[in-house]
């Protein structure tokens, strides 16, 4: 059995009463409109995802992946594609209304992120962080206060997501009091691996993608691959920063040795800079200038809680599948606390801590581990 049918007869249903209820014709400012069609786009990409995920997976896939209760997940995901594909279809009615067109050429290509149920529900987890950040970080460009509004309330619905997804992958269901913002180029550099044929007149940021593979933790140095690092560019003046939700600045180490530092949980964004000058979490006055790939996104769950486990039914983990193997390098606290200790001394911001006691043996799993998920630990689409 599949799951498409009742998801597209509710979103007809909604789409003919928006439709008849679209906004008065009003010429927008035009910094306001390019925020509304790249938004737009955004949801069309969301309602994709879902769209194909649900046409895709069975109910037996779910169960294989460890949903003890295939229909809690499947529930949940055909909400979302409902809600996503009502974002989708007011935001172009109010383009329109604004004297706008919307860009409706983009095609989406998912076969990367939709390969498993837990590759699937890893990236649906990226999708919803993602979009809260995009709407987080689009808010002071937006000058009509009634067009903010009604960002801000899809942005709410978005964060709803975000907590389904969370729980449903087994991090914490509300890991922060706080998230993290991205620029319009910084949320491009994670989405436009599965985005073509289409201009949307805003650039990314070059992507970049963690290459670990293994559970990892608190201590791990991470690898990374990205188009911007070749060889042609020296790593040596290059920095990792991590930036978590509610920190005023970003956590910053050598490109050399950027390890996952203690104290986080939940959502990373992870970029390359080219200087060891923390990022601002302010986006208004975030030195862009020096980034030079990212961010990737990545969680570190440390704070498991039993909210999951009962969500899944009973379930093992479904995103552990893609970081079973064994490969990954985790270093022992001494080093952990000597590269943190060279670190703090070439940066002007707050230091940091990357001492663990949990440390993963080879292959093994952790109390404190980090799914590097989403578009971080799959083939990026071609």
């Amino acid at each position: 059995m599949r799951f498409s049918t009742v998801a597209s007869a509710s979103v007809a249903l909604v789409a003919s009463f928006l439709v008849s209820a679209a906004p008065v014709r009003r010429q927008a400012n035009p910094t306001d409109l390019l925020v509304l069609k790249f938004a737009h786009v955004l949801e069309q990409f969301e309602t994709q995802f879902y769209t194909q995920a649900i046409a895709k997976f069975q109910e037996t896939d779910f169960i294989a992946a460890g949903f003890g209760n295939a229909q809690v997940i499947i529930e949940q995901i055909t909400n979302i594609q409902i809600d996503e594909s009502i974002h989708t279809t007011v935001l172009q009615e109010t383009i329109i209304a604004q004297g706008g067109t919307p860009i409706t050429s983009c095609a989406f290509n998912f076969d990367a992120a939709l390969t498993d149920v837990a590759t699937m529900a890893a990236t649906a987890r990226v999708v919803e962080n993602l979009g809260v950040s995009a709407y987080l970080g689009a808010a002071h460009l937006i000058s009509d206060s009634v067009l903010l509004t009604a960002a801000g309330s899809i942005l709410t619905v978005e964060a709803r997501h975000q907590t389904i997804l969370n729980i449903l992958t087994q991090g914490s269901a509300i890991p922060s009091g706080f998230d993290i913002a991205f620029t319009p180029s910084e949320v491009l550099a994670i989405a436009t691996s599965f985005i073509s044929e289409c201009d949307l007149g805003i650039p990314a940021n070059p992507t970049l993608s963690i290459t670990n593979t293994g559970t990892v933790a608190p201590g791990t140095a991470l690898t990374f691959s990205s188009p911007a690092l070749n060889s042609s560019v020296s790593t040596d003046s290059l920095s990792c920063q991590m930036l978590v939700g509610g920190a005023p600045f970003a956590v910053v180490l050598p490109m050399s040795a950027c390890v996952v530092p203690d104290g986080i949980n939940g959502p990373v964004a992870i970029f390359v800079t080219s200087d060891a000058q923390p990022l601002n979490n302010n986006v208004r006055d975030q030195a862009t200038d020096k980034l030079i790939a990212g961010p990737t996104m990545a969680f570190i769950d440390t704070k498991p809680e039993m909210i999951g486990q009962l969500a899944r039914g009973g379930g093992s983990s479904a995103s552990a599948s893609a970081l079973s193997t064994s490969s990954t390098q985790t270093i022992t606290p001494a080093e952990a606390s000597a590269l943190a200790a060279s670190a703090s001394g070439s940066a002007s911001a707050p230091e940091a801590t990357a001492s663990s006691s949990n440390n993963v043996a080879s292959g093994g799993a952790a109390s404190g581990s980090i799914s590097v998920s989403g578009w971080a630990s799959v083939p990026k689409s071609s």
